[in-house]
């Protein structure tokens, strides 16, 4: 089974990819939305007590949870050795029942893939892409974002250029939306001939 890592800064249109792989009748994890999931269950208490303040009535406030964040961006690492283990452990559950059911690729739609040396656990590694004036207009659409909290997101992440570089596939959503279904229609059938070998040597 081919695993494929999803990726792209923020506002670049992964949710949009990740849409078109599923219609495609490809499986596809959203890291983000397993995220959303812990901060409402298991993740909780251990938020808590690193964070105190920022959790109420059994879920992560992440209001809360960003301007502690924002105050001080070296507790990201804190936050991170919490969330991304379980995220881990999600993952391999999400893969181990592709397999099962025989499925020939799998997805994982992870927004810092490339930041945190996940690129290491897949066999190819899509970006997704558009020009920053696209990006900038569809973050500051979100509602509570600001150009300086967009600043902040942006320089967490390597620059789209250097995600671009690092990409065996590069999908970009700037452009009409029939030209990029015809980009992932084009990969898809690339990935075909691509061998199959992050699942038995990292997930087994």
């Amino acid at each position: 089974m081919l695993i494929v890592g999803l990726t792209g800064s923020i506002g670049m249109g992964k949710s949009t990819v990740a849409g078109m792989l599923r219609r495609r009748g490809i499986a596809v994890f959203d890291a983000d939305a397993e995220v959303h999931r812990l901060y409402a269950g298991e993740a909780v208490p251990q938020i808590e007590a690193a964070f105190p303040g920022t959790t109420a009535d059994g879920q992560v406030d992440r209001a809360k949870l960003a301007a502690v964040l924002a105050r001080d961006t070296s507790r990201f690492r804190a936050l991170e050795e919490i969330v991304h283990p379980l995220v881990a452990d999600a993952e391999r559950r999400f893969l181990d029942e592709a397999h099962d059911r025989g499925d020939w690729i799998a997805v994982l739609e992870i927004p810092l893939l490339l930041e945190v040396g996940r690129d290491l656990h897949v066999d190819v590694v899509v970006v997704v892409s558009a020009p920053a004036h696209h990006q900038r207009a569809r973050v500051l659409e979100r509602p509570g974002m600001t150009d300086e909290r967009l600043e902040a997101l942006l320089a967490r992440q390597l620059s789209d250029e250097e995600k671009r570089r690092r990409a065996d596939f590069v999908v970009d959503t700037g452009a009409p939306l029939a030209d990029t279904e015809a980009e992932v229609d084009a990969i898809v059938a690339s990935l075909k001939s691509i061998p199959a070998q992050a699942y038995e040597r990292h997930w087994r």
